[in-house]
């Protein structure tokens, strides 16, 4: 690839600082319809009955897939650098968000 088409093919990404602040999450809750994934991050308080999203992510199912493994492959990393992520089990949460499946 010559100078020129490396500088077509770089991709320029603002980040502002509320952005880069990030959002505390710790519940997805994942829908989808045959057009769209829908990712809700939401974080959970104990003692707190209600909670709200914090954000809401709109993939398509292509891009979803290609999200999937690219999480996969970076848990495989941090696996291989620090030892097994211990995944622990929760109680169920008594979860009413109406109809799932839909977006």
């Amino acid at each position: 690839m010559n100078e020129n088409q490396e500088q077509q093919a770089q991709l320029n990404i603002e980040l502002d600082e509320q952005t880069a602040d990030g959002i505390y999450s710790n519940l997805a809750i994942i829908n989808h319809s045959h057009s769209e994934f829908v990712l809700d991050f939401i974080n959970v308080m104990p003692g707190v009955p209600k909670s709200k999203v914090k954000a809401r992510i709109v993939l398509t199912p292509q891009h979803a897939k290609r999200l999937l493994r690219a999480i996969g492959e970076n848990i495989h990393r941090f696996e291989a650098a620090h030892g097994e992520i211990k995944d622990f089990e929760q109680p169920p949460l008594p979860l009413n968000f109406g109809p799932t499946g839909q977006a």
